[in-house]
C-alpha cells in the first residue's frame, strides 16, 4: 500500500461535504472579521499561490489565504500570535486542524503547517507561538528567560496554548467559508505532544481526534533525567562517548536482534531483550587504560565507571532517600543516541528551569541539587505548571475524542517507556482496554519525532493523520501503521502495531510493511 492510497480512503467521506459559497478575497475578509469576543486582534492577511511558499525547501501544493492575528491573555499584558491558513475551496474538505509547538516554543510550527496543508486531505491549518518569543528563550546556565518568571506564560507554554487561539482560529474559518468545519484535528511532537495531552486532559472539548508524537510529557520529572543522565556522565572516567555508545549498543543488538525472527539490525520490543551490561566488562588482566581508544573509535570493553553511568541511564533517576523512580529509563538499543544526554539537554533545559522557575536565583548551581529534598520544589514550582499527567481522561473519551500516540524506541530525548507507563494508567483507571479512544504505536529504532541520528534505514514517516482522520469519521480503530521514507533514501516500509502488539515476519520481503503481521 503506498502511501497515498491513504488519503484515498478519506475520498467517499470528503466528497458529501460542499460549501455554501466560493471562499472570498484574501485580505477583504481578514479585515473585515470581527474578534474582540476571543481577545483577538487581526494583524495581517496574504494570499500564497500553489508553490509560493517555501518553507524548509518545501512548497505549498494549494493556494491559501494566510491570517495573522493575536490574543490577548492573561492579565491582558501578554499576547499569542497564531497564523492560520485557509486554502482555496476545492481543496478544502471541512477539515481543521490545529499544530504544537517544540522545545520551549516562542515560534510558529510552519513546517508542520505545510506537512498538514499538504497532505491532501483537505485541511484549513493554524499554529501558534505558545505565547511568547523564541528570542528570549537565551538557553543557557545563567540566563534570565522571561516567560519563565510569568505564570500565564508557563501554563500557556505547554496547558493552554493551542486552545488560547482555537476558537478564534475556528472562528476565522467558518465565516472565511460561510460553514463550520465539521472536524477539528490536532497534531504536535515532542513539546507539542504533551500539548496534545494537555488538550485531552484540560481541554477535551476542542478537538475529535489528537495525534501526539514523542511526547514530552511529565515534562519536570523529564528536565530531571536530562540532569541525571548528566551528572552521572561529566566525569572523564564516566563520560560515555559516540564510539563507547557505538561499541554498546552494537553489543546489544548482537544479543537481542534477531528475537523477532528477523535480522536487521532493529529490536522490535526491547522489554523482551534480555542483556546484562555487565558482559561488557574489561577484565582487570586487561587493562581499562588499554581497553578503550576512543581517538580512533576503537573500543573493545567498558569500565567499571562506565557500566555504571550506562546502568545509570538505563535505570532513570531516583530518590535518594527512598530508591523511589522519578521518571523511567532509557531502553536497550537506544544507547546510540544518549551523546545529547551528557550534558547538552541539562544545560540547555533543566538548568533554566531550576534557576528560573524553581529557585529564581540565576547563581543556582545544578550540581547542589538534593536528590530527595529538591524533588519537592519541582514538583510544587514546575510541575504544577508544566504537567499533564492526569490518568483520567474521561471527559475527552466520553464527547468521542481519539488519541493517537507514536514513540520511538531510541528516542535520544525521551524515554521510551513514559507512554507505555501512560497506557498502563490509562488502564488502571478504565479498568480494562482503552482502545476505544488511545492507541499508542512503540517504533523500532525510532527517534525523536521521526528519524533517529544512528538508524538512518528505519522509515520516519508515520501515516498518523490519515488513520485518525479514518477512526474520528469513520470508527475504523488502527491496529496497525504504515511507516515509510527512511533518511537513507531506501524503499523501506515498516508496520507499526498498535502496543502491546508488535510486528511478526511472516513471509515476503523483509524491507516490506506487507510481510508482518501485528500480534
Amino acid at each position: 500500500m503506498k502511501p497515498s492510497n491513504a488519503l484515498c480512503l478519506l475520498s467517499s467521506t470528503a466528497s458529501a461535504f460542499v460549501l455554501p459559497h466560493t471562499t472570498p478575497n484574501c485580505t477583504s475578509f481578514a479585515t473585515s472579521v470581527a474578534l474582540g469576543s476571543f481577545n483577538a486582534t487581526f494583524l495581517n492577511a496574504t494570499y500564497y499561490s500553489a508553490d509560493a511558499l517555501n518553507v524548509s525547501a518545501v512548497f505549498n501544493s494549494v493556494s491559501f489565504c494566510e491570517v495573522y492575528a493575536s490574543i490577548s491573555y492573561g492579565t491582558g499584558n501578554d499576547s499569542l500570535v497564531f497564523a492560520l491558513w485557509l486554502p482555496e475551496t476545492l481543496q478544502y474538505e471541512g477539515r481543521f486542524m490545529a499544530v504544537g509547538n517544540g522545545g520551549m516554543a516562542g515560534t510558529i510550527d510552519y513546517t508542520n503547517m505545510l506537512t498538514q496543508l499538504n497532505s491532501g486531505i483537505g485541511f484549513c491549518v493554524a499554529g501558534g507561538n505558545a505565547g511568547h518569543l523564541a528570542s528570549a528563550n537565551n538557553d543557557g546556565e545563567g540566563v534570565y528567560i522571561p516567560y519563565l518568571h510569568d505564570r500565564a506564560q508557563i501554563t500557556a507554554w505547554y496547558h493552554d496554548a493551542i486552545s488560547l487561539f482555537t476558537p478564534a482560529a475556528k472562528a476565522l474559518a467558518a465565516t472565511y467559508y460561510g460553514k463550520a468545519a465539521r472536524y477539528a484535528y490536532y497534531d504536535g511532537c515532542s513539546t507539542g505532544g504533551a500539548q496534545g495531552f494537555a488538550l485531552a486532559q484540560y481541554h477535551p472539548e476542542l478537538f475529535a481526534g489528537i495525534v501526539a508524537r514523542s511526547p514530552g510529557g511529565w515534562y519536570s520529572h523529564l528536565a530531571l533525567s536530562f540532569l541525571w543522565n548528566a551528572q552521572h556522565t561529566n566525569k572523564s572516567s564516566t563520560n560515555l562517548t559516540q564510539a563507547i555508545l557505538n561499541f554498546t549498543t552494537a553489543a546489544v543488538l548482537d544479543a537481542c536482534d534477531t528475537l523477532d525472527g528477523v535480522q536487521d539490525r532493529l529490536i522490535e520490543d526491547p522489554l523482551r531483550c534480555d542483556f546484562d551490561i555487565g558482559s561488557l566488562a574489561c577484565s582487570e588482566s586487561y587493562g581499562s587504560a588499554l581497553s578503550n581508544d576512543t581517538v580512533n573509535d576503537t573500543v573493545e570493553c567498558l569500565t567499571a565507571d562506565q557500566i555504571e553511568a550506562t546502568k545509570a541511564i538505563y535505570a532513570g533517576p531516583s530518590r535518594s532517600d527512598n530508591g523511589s523512580n522519578l521518571y523511567p529509563g532509557f531502553s536497550f538499543g537506544s544507547e546510540i543516541e544518549w551523546l545529547l544526554q551528557e550534558g547538552v539537554l541539562a544545560e540547555a533545559l533543566s538548568v533554566p528551569i531550576l534557576q528560573n522557575l524553581v529557585y529564581n536565583n540565576l547563581s543556582y548551581d545544578s550540581n547542589d541539587f538534593d536528590w530527595a529534598s529538591d524533588v519537592a520544589d519541582v514538583d510544587i514550582k514546575a510541575g504544577t505548571l508544566i504537567d499533564e499527567i492526569s490518568p483520567d481522561l474521561s471527559a475527552f473519551r466520553d464527547q468521542g475524542g481519539k488519541m493517537l500516540i507514536t514513540q520511538g524506541w531510541a528516542d535520544p530525548l525521551n524515554a521510551a517507556t513514559w507512554t507505555i507507563d501512560r497506557l498502563e494508567q490509562f488502564q488502571d483507571i478504565f479498568g480494562g482496554d482503552v482502545s476505544e479512544f488511545f492507541n499508542l504505536f512503540m517504533v523500532p529504532g525510532g527517534g525523536h519525532c521521526g528519524a533517529a541520528s544512528y538508524y538512518p534505514g528505519v522509515p520516519a514517516t508515520y501515516h498518523t493523520v490519515s488513520k485518525l482522520v479514518q477512526w474520528v469519521e469513520r470508527g475504523e480503530k488502527p491496529d496497525e501503521l504504515l511507516s515509510s521514507n527512511p533518511p537513507d533514501g531506501s524503499t523501506t516500509t515498516r508496520k507499526l502495531c498498535a502496543w502491546p502488539a508488535t510486528a511478526r515476519y511472516v513471509s515476503g520481503d523483509v524491507d516490506d510493511w506487507n510481510s508482518y503481521i501485528c500480534e
